[in-house]
């Protein structure tokens, strides 16, 4: 059982909702994400999503690819963002999923990379653009190295393709609960609540959800509709950028509580 199945299986024993929040790596810098990686392990998150900067994030929104785009002009790079895990990796006890785009992980050799990520501790990979007539071939090399190939499935995906894609992913489904990118949202669609339940007849897959999860109150919302996990992305990335360097730790460390008591309420 992998890190992420047994965080999952964890929290559902004890009726918990799963936490994880998304930042950006290198964004301000590499120094502060690691600082904020542990804040947000004491303050509440489950798992982390990082993601690694790339210069055409098809599927974010504004926010995301103008972190990513400060991400990239302070000089982060794949490798600099595996070297900071390697110095946390005896620090962070939760698992840790990268989010990144094909590309990068092709450029440097798929194997290569799986390899150097499990050694520094991580957990996951979400590559938004693997089409899913790959992904089984690239899952197995990735389960390899201990590694949860995550695939993501979205409200206009077919019943049929998401059956498979339920059925293929490992650690969880990652639910987009909106057409288009990421993003904050005012509201949520209530055609989420169906897509979960549908999501669970298909598969025992715990189902995470995100893209538009950015207050309490919506992280309330996908804990009635029976979602395993609440996805926090822009939310968090927003409050980093608008952060001055001496009170953003304490800043997202905040709103990671309140993410966690909202969910445990």
């Amino acid at each position: 059982m992998s890190l992420i199945n047994k965080k999952f299986k964890e929290l559902k024993n004890k009726s918990k909702l799963a936490i994880m929040p998304f930042l950006m790596a290198g964004d301000p810098n590499l120094e502060i994400t690691g600082n904020i990686l542990l804040t947000l392990q004491d303050n509440g998150a489950d798992l982390i999503e990082l993601g690694i900067p790339y210069s055409d994030p098809l599927a974010d929104g504004p926010i995301i690819q103008l972190s990513a785009s400060r991400a990239l002009k302070s000089g982060t790079s794949l490798i600099k963002v595996l070297e900071l895990l390697d110095t946390l990796k005896d620090r962070l006890k939760i698992p840790i999923i990268l989010f990144t785009y094909f590309n990068p992980l092709l450029s440097y050799g798929f194997s290569e990379f799986c390899n150097l990520a499990s050694k520094v501790g991580v957990s996951g990979l979400i590559i938004p653009d693997l089409p899913l007539e790959e992904a089984t071939s690239f899952s197995e090399i990735a389960q390899s190295f201990n590694l949860d190939l995550i695939l993501l499935v979205a409200p206009t995906t077919p019943h049929n393709r998401m059956t498979t894609i339920s059925r293929e992913t490992k650690g969880f489904t990652y639910l987009v609960s909106v057409t288009g990118v990421t993003g904050e949202r005012n509201n949520l669609e209530n055609r989420v609540e169906s897509l979960i339940k549908m999501l669970k007849e298909i598969s025992d897959s715990p189902v995470a959800v995100g893209f538009g999860i950015s207050s309490p109150r919506h992280v309330q919302r996908v804990k009635e509709w029976g979602a395993d996990g609440a996805i926090i992305g822009s939310a968090f990335v927003k409050r980093i950028s608008a952060s001055k360097p001496d009170t953003v730790i304490s800043e997202v460390g905040n709103f990671c509580a309140a993410m966690r008591e909202a969910a445990d309420n």
